[in-house]
């Protein structure tokens, strides 16, 4: 199946998803994209914008296993990975697993954990496996880790250290939704209500094939030298205080490419990495001379096509 095929499968979700989280259907393209990409996703926002929600209905239309985390400052790092528990009746020990064995991950409210219990994600997100008491476990497949997190200067917030940060494939905000959107979920019923009668638009063998499609989207060596341009502008020190690793180069081209087959294509355009950019990078980089009217992105957007 070619890509513009998948791209019309990706529509519907979209379109289907755009009835439940009214008004946000770039964020829920990116949500996407990420996924595609094989990647995990923060969502940085205020309480009540429709993060979990997202998280929901991601998981019903691609009609993959789903569960939630709520994290809070008195979770360990067993009541994510699973616990062996001795069981008398067999005289030995019984792994239970934790909500991590899913498909599909909400991590609600991550930063109210611990670090202690934020890095029981590392392994998991990184390798798509966990290990405990000497034991490898390997996660489901796909695995997909959605992360909600509330703004750091809300009390009872931990900040999220770099390395944790870094395994973020994207970090989007939803923000308050528009006067149109807005009136709609105000007049309607309750969008929970409608989430519940959502039925699946793809399933788990489809989104794999999908996956494996996104690795094989053409990036033509013009389209390198622009994210090694992108790149290098990056490392300067005296415009921000930590470049963009050449994990975070890669990043950047997977989901370049997930962006480019969800619009039709099998080859990339340096549209798709100026869309997808923001969100790639804005968790990753921080200015030296902070300005609230310029974002690392906008900056990284100046550099010019080769």
């Amino acid at each position: 199946m070619t890509s513009p095929d998948f791209s019309k499968q990706l529509d519907t979700v979209v379109t289907t998803a755009s009835n439940i989280i009214l008004g946000k259907e770039h964020s829920l393209r990116l949500a996407l994209a990420c996924l595609l990409a094989k990647g995990h996703l923060l969502i940085d926002d205020l309480p009540g914008v429709g993060k979990t929600t997202l998280a929901h209905v991601l998981a019903q239309l691609l009609g993959l296993q789903f569960s939630r985390i709520q994290f809070t400052s008195d979770m360990l790092p067993a009541d994510v990975l699973g616990i062996s528990i001795y069981e008398q009746g067999s005289a030995q020990f019984t792994f239970h697993p934790g909500p991590v064995f899913s498909n599909i991950v909400l991590a609600d409210e991550i930063n109210r954990a611990t670090p202690k219990t934020q890095s029981a994600l590392l392994e998991a997100m990184e390798e798509q496996q966990i290990t405990l008491e000497g034991k490898t476990r390997v996660l489901p497949h796909p695995f997909f880790v959605i992360a909600t997190q509330n703004p750091t200067e809300h009390i009872g917030t931990f900040h999220l250290p770099e390395s944790q940060l870094d395994r973020f494939l994207m970090s989007i905000s939803l923000g308050y939704p528009d006067e149109k959107a807005e009136r709609e979920l105000l007049s309607t019923n309750d969008r929970r209500e409608a989430l519940k009668s959502l039925l699946p638009c793809l399933d788990e063998d489809t989104l794999v094939q999908m996956q494996k499609a996104v690795e094989h989207i053409i990036v033509s060596d013009a389209l390198l030298d622009y994210v090694q341009a992108l790149l290098a502008y990056s490392r300067d020190e005296n415009i921000f205080h930590y470049g963009l690793s050449p994990r975070a180069g890669l990043a950047l081209l997977r989901v370049s490419k997930a962006w480019a087959m969800i619009n039709g294509r099998d080859y990339v355009i340096p549209e798709d990495v100026q869309t997808v950019l923001p969100a790639v990078c804005r968790h990753r980089l921080q200015l030296v001379n902070p300005d609230e009217s310029l974002s690392p992105e906008k900056l990284l957007l100046k550099v010019a096509i080769p």
